[in-house]
């Protein structure tokens, strides 16, 4: 927590003090707030029991980088070593409990085998159906799950579900970002529960761990369960080992259609989602999974539109496709699993589609608009480079025309008027309106009143102000310009209101 602002004493114990109301109290704070926090209010926070306030010596001594290492030291710790009436709260829900639970399997094992198995003999005749949902990294998998739990819980006024999501750790560092929540809209719903779990192996889609989450998830009282892996490649089924029902998303970007042959969880995924199926090929694509479906499951006597290959825009509000694939599973689910879950959830046949905010063919709109600016643009510089000229020609003759009699100074101004009717066929007849006009415009705004009509009534607008010095301050003060170029320009691109 950075603090600036003043205040920090009271606001830092405050926060201490509300986690361990909440019995949160293992959570650390960190904090820092420059030279605001003298040295003596971070040693009464450190006595409070706050981890850590960095000063801007720690900053100097450890740099950035530093300071992060440091935090992640301090935090760096197993929790769940130790259970205390975790075993008794997690049946009343409680959420912390349950939390910790989790925790104490995947960190001390071998600790906290008696109780996990005795765990497991009591839900031995429970049962709880389990969604199991994979597909390759970036499917949209986490938004999909997110739109299945809002639809769950609009089905299901009385019903639980709890997420277990599963996320890579990396090869290198070992940490996982846990990032699966980052898409779950509903994760704070009171009748949801969801925990993230990382791999703590490489190549691998779930944690060793996950069975021991869905034995504790089951004996809480749960109602349904779904269970995300981390993004998989080709030939990961590893989900249908811990499920009832299999879901498998991907996309339509898969390559060509003979990349569908390698896919073994087309072979074992009872309903596949075809999610982002607003992209370019989504409909052949469709097709294209849909016979592939046909031809793993011997499915010939059964129509395309009959296999579980739904279209998705999981990022869209209310998708058909969505309401579909949802209502598909949930039937699955109770036929499979005979659980009192029978969807009442209404849905249409219409297919997915992208509502655009702006449509496709209009997605140039901005540029069209910026172009036809400088289009414009250029045509204002064409007719005032050409009413420039107009005006030197007539500068030029009538400067001639006072040494008229003299036939050299009366062919050239024939020439010179020549050269000005050729050039004033040029001059856009709104120009030599504009410019037509201009003096009587002045006139109009020097007058102590500007008339206009409308709708055949006449308007008229006092068109000075007077200062306390009784001074007359126009309203409108046009430019005192005689080229007609720059009249031409200021009346095209900048004009009276």
């Amino acid at each position: 927590i950075t603090s600036y602002q003043g205040g920090h004493n009271e606001f830092f114990k405050y926060m201490y003090d509300l986690l361990k109301e909440k019995g949160a109290g293992q959570i650390k704070i960190f904090g820092g707030g420059g030279g605001t926090i003298l040295p003596t209010e971070i040693e009464e926070l450190h006595d409070y029991g706050i981890a850590r306030i960095y000063s801007p010596d720690d900053g100097r001594r450890m740099g950035l980088q530093g300071m992060i290492n440091n935090v992640l030291e301090q935090c760096d710790f197993p929790v769940g070593q130790h259970l205390n009436g975790e075993l008794k709260a997690f049946k009343e829900q409680d959420s912390h409990a349950i939390a910790r639970m989790i925790s104490a399997i995947e960190n001390f094992p071998e600790d906290n085998r008696e109780w996990l198995e005795q765990l497991k003999k009591d839900i031995a005749q429970k049962t709880v159906p389990i969604l199991g949902i994979t597909g390759t990294g970036g499917a949209g998998k986490s938004s999909l799950v997110d739109e299945l739990i809002r639809r769950f819980l609009a089905d299901f006024e009385d019903k639980r579900i709890a997420v277990v999501s599963v996320d890579p750790s990396k090869r290198k560092t070992g940490g996982a970002l846990l990032g699966d929540r980052i898409r779950m809209n509903t994760a704070n719903h009171p009748r949801v529960f969801m925990r993230s779990l990382a791999t703590r192996q490489s190549n691998l889609a779930l944690s060793k761990h996950v069975q021991g989450a869905l034995n504790i998830l089951k004996a809480a009282g749960f109602d349904m369960i779904i269970l995300e892996t981390s993004g998989i490649g080709q030939s990961d089924t590893e989900i249908i080992d811990h499920s009832d029902v299999s879901l498998y998303v991907m996309t339509p970007e898969y390559g060509a259609a003979t990349q569908l042959e390698k896919i073994d969880m087309l072979d074992f995924a009872d309903v596949i989602a075809l999610n982002k199926f607003d992209k370019r090929g989504a409909l052949d694509a469709l097709r294209d999974v849909r016979k592939q479906y046909q031809r793993n499951h011997d499915l010939w006597d059964t129509g395309l539109d009959q296999m579980p290959v739904f279209g998705t825009i999981a990022s869209q509000f209310n998708d058909p496709g969505m309401n579909s694939l949802y209502r598909k599973l949930m039937d699955i689910i109770v036929e499979r699993t005979e659980a009192p879950l029978q969807s009442t959830f209404e849905v249409s046949d219409e297919m997915s589609e992208k509502v655009f905010i702006i449509p496709p063919h209009r997605t140039r709109y901005l540029s069209e608009i910026s172009e036809n600016n400088r289009s414009y643009d250029r045509w204002v510089d064409a007719q005032c480079d050409i009413a420039r000229q107009l005006y030197n020609l007539q500068q030029t003759i009538i400067h001639l025309q006072k040494q008229s009699g003299l036939q050299e100074v009366d062919q050239l101004i024939g020439v010179l008027e020549q050269q000005y009717a050729d050039l004033e066929l040029d001059l856009d007849g709104q120009c030599k309106r504009i410019l037509e006009s201009w003096e009587e415009k002045k006139a109009a705004y020097a007058a102590d009143e500007f008339v206009y009509k409308v709708r055949n009534k006449e308007i008229r607008v006092p068109t000075f102000t007077k200062s306390l010095s009784h001074s007359r301050i126009p309203r409108v003060s046009l430019p005192r310009f005689k080229d007609w170029g720059e009249i031409l320009r200021w009346s095209l691109q900048e004009n009276v209101p």
